[in-house]
């Protein structure tokens, strides 16, 4: 068993990067994907601690892209090791963008009254700061009851406070992806449009022909229904199949890193097999 979608506190999750390859350890996950968002932080700092265990750690990464008006994360893995320093430099601009994005939420917030700046804020985030760690911030000064009242009032799509973030089309992320020699991988696409099955064909065809290769099948947010629909696109548009948990820690606890919400993701080695063998 394996899981090739997790996050470390170098972007949204709560594990540090040993913490996390100590529980993927621990459960007898046979390799792990980090895949923190814009960053490759938390692959790096973990990449010795794996390295000293003979671990198998796969180099990935989660962008944030634009789509069709919309947003659609894309997954990306460098199975055969680092993407080199073009692709570094490009991940380095993303993070410039993210940060002008919380400038813009700090503004909104602070109009709605909430002491907040976003030095208090980026000490949270560390590598990444994102929208949990504005989360916590605002739990721990008593403006929300919990990281999801927090979510509902002030940092969510349809709420008071809301800044929308500049991603990438998603053709440059793909391009920048497969030109550092990784793969690119839908993730999660029961979040994209909607679940709604027949477009998300439509689109799924479209990105195969941008240069999309693989597909997140299994996912902790996804049905046995999704599953069997998700693998009948991969196999239509000749896409690799992908999976994991998409574990953040204590941010999202009722996922468990390898096997995902109660038990509904298992992902096995075969399919890391296969990205190994497309790269």
């Amino acid at each position: 068993m394996i899981d090739l979608h997790s996050h470390t506190d170098q972007s949204d999750g709560t594990f540090t990067p040993a913490e996390l390859i100590a529980e993927a350890r621990r459960i007898g996950l046979e390799a792990l994907a980090i895949t923190d968002h814009d960053t490759l932080a938390g692959y790096d700092l973990a990449l010795p601690i794996a390295q000293a265990a003979n671990f198998d750690l796969v180099c990935g990464v989660e962008l944030s892209t634009r789509f069709h008006g919309g947003s659609v994360h894309l997954l990306g893995y460098f199975p055969k090791g680092d993407p080199g320093p073009a692709f570094r430099s490009w991940l380095h601009s993303l993070l410039a963008s993210r940060r002008e994005r919380n400038s813009r939420l700090i503004e909104n917030l602070r109009a709605l009254g909430i002491d907040i700046n976003l030095d208090e804020v980026e000490r949270e985030g560390k590598s990444l700061t994102g929208r949990p760690h504005f989360a916590r911030v605002l739990v721990a000064k008593g403006y929300a009851r919990d990281l999801t009242h927090a979510f509902e009032e002030y940092l969510g799509e349809s709420s008071r406070a809301f800044a929308q973030r500049q991603e990438v089309p998603i053709a440059e992320a793909i391009a920048h992806l497969r030109n550092a020699g990784g793969i690119a991988s839908m993730a999660h696409p029961a979040r994209v449009a909607k679940n709604h099955w027949e477009t998300l064909n439509v689109w799924v065809g479209e990105l195969a022909g941008l240069g999309m290769q693989a597909i997140e099948v299994h996912h902790s947010d996804h049905s046995p229904e999704g599953v069997a629909y998700y693998s009948s696109l991969a196999e239509r548009y000749g896409l690799t199949i992908t999976g994991g948990s998409d574990f953040h820690g204590g941010n999202k606890p009722q996922i468990r890193l390898g096997t995902g919400r109660n038990g509904n993701v298992q992902v096995p080695v075969e399919l890391l097999h296969r990205l190994r063998s497309l790269a």
